[in-house]
């Protein structure tokens, strides 16, 4: 039997707010020498303003892992689900998502 270290374990708190979450479909990254700033926006159809719900602020390394656990995430949910399909990622953004445009 193993031994487990108890000085080793991290107890995380998860709000009832946080635990939520917030819907982005548009997220903007940035960095510089020391941290990569993830924006995470939610576009609404016929909206020509959106708003930045989230910014994730990373060390490189940070960004690094979690761009390996992403990876990992997604690949375990392709072979449970099927490929996730991705539009030609070479047309602009459509911000009014192809619906009608919004009116007072």
């Amino acid at each position: 039997m193993e031994e487990q270290n108890i000085d080793n374990q991290l107890n995380i708190e998860l709000s009832e707010e946080v635990a939520e979450g917030t819907y982005s479909n548009l997220a903007i990254i940035t960095h510089s020498n020391t941290e990569f700033v993830v924006d995470f926006i939610r576009v609404m159809p016929g909206v020509p303003k959106a708003r930045v719900k989230s910014r994730i602020v990373l060390t490189p390394e940070h960004a690094k892992r979690f761009m390996r656990a992403l990876e990992d995430n997604i690949e375990k949910f392709e072979a449970v689900n099927g490929r996730i399909k991705i539009v030609d990622e070479s047309k602009t953004f459509p911000l009014n998502f192809g619906g009608p445009t919004a009116q007072a």
